[in-house]
């Protein structure tokens, strides 16, 4: 997952910045198409493969697979081609595909529903939901998982959770609602630093003013969500979708009577939950305690 660029430190090989691209996903047809693009591109400009790695300050083996479609290019491989092609523009505006191209595809499903709600709503049962991680604790938690991802699967992964987080800076802000259990505040995952940092990152996020966050302390003793995770997500359209791990076999429902299933559980752990002041004080509380 090197990034160098030129010098002594550049890195001829395969390892250079990009992502594998998996032949069976829809995706790659794009990805395909782009780097058909940038090859016709260079070779409009005359320039080999040699002589182009020289300019762009990446090397040959990288090239050929963008250009054939086999990896994707990162956003300042493409910003690098731009300027050295004089493309004025258009090849760095091929960088939001790209971004969405290299995140797996169920990631990218998730995200483009998240890009469209006006509202959010999410009891997280177990671990941090990833919208309230950091990318500290992210990473170690994609590492914890069995079968084993590989290095490069695990910053793919990452990075599209990450970019999931845009979703607080959009505007209008949509409005956002987590209901966190109390068990996941309190596992020190990426030991003791890395713990503190989410902890500090779970505080910021919950004084957002378009969000409402809620810890679920442990001592409550039952309420509708001890069968797992709910995720409820409200367009601007007037339809939703809801997802639960105790509810229709798990799988998504945009059917009202069902949605509203959903939503009586979620109002019924709401009400169960601390209030949003009082969760404040409580992660303040475990920050203290690490």
């Amino acid at each position: 997952m090197g990034t160098e660029r030129g010098g002594e430190g550049r890195n001829d090989g395969a390892d250079e910045p990009g992502w594998d691209v998996d032949p069976e996903d829809e995706i790659s047809a794009v990805v395909e198409m782009t780097g058909h693009q940038l090859k016709l591109r260079r070779e409009a400009a005359g320039l080999r493969v040699a002589e182009f790695g020289e300019a762009i300050g990446y090397g040959e083996d990288l090239i050929r697979k963008i250009e054939r479609g086999a990896r994707i290019p990162r956003p300042e491989y493409l910003d690098k081609v731009d300027e050295v092609l004089d493309a004025g523009g258009l090849v760095s505006a091929m960088k939001k595909e790209m971004r969405e191209a290299r995140y797996p595809k169920k990631v990218r499903e998730l995200a483009k529903l998240e890009e469209r709600a006006v509202e959010v709503a999410v009891y997280a049962s177990h671990g941090m939901h990833g919208l309230l991680q950091n990318e500290e604790h992210a990473r170690v938690v994609f590492r914890a998982r069995q079968p084993s991802y590989s290095q490069d699967e695990v910053e793919r992964y990452v990075a599209a959770r990450m970019a999931r987080r845009s979703i607080f800076d959009r505007e209008p802000a949509p409005s956002l609602s987590f209901v966190q259990e109390e068990a996941a505040l309190r596992r020190p995952i990426g030991g003791t630093m890395v713990w503190r940092r989410q902890l500090e990152h779970l505080s910021e996020v919950g004084q957002l003013p378009h969000v409402t966050l809620q810890v679920m302390p442990i001592d409550c003793e039952a309420h509708p969500g001890l069968d797992g995770d709910i995720e409820l997500l409200k367009f601007g359209d007037g339809t939703a979708v809801g997802r639960s791990e105790g509810a229709f076999n798990g799988r998504p429902v945009s059917d009202p009577k069902q949605l509203r299933i959903l939503e009586l559980r979620y109002g019924i752990i709401r009400a169960e939950a601390l209030t949003p002041r009082a969760s404040q004080a409580f992660i303040e509380r475990v920050l203290g305690e690490t």
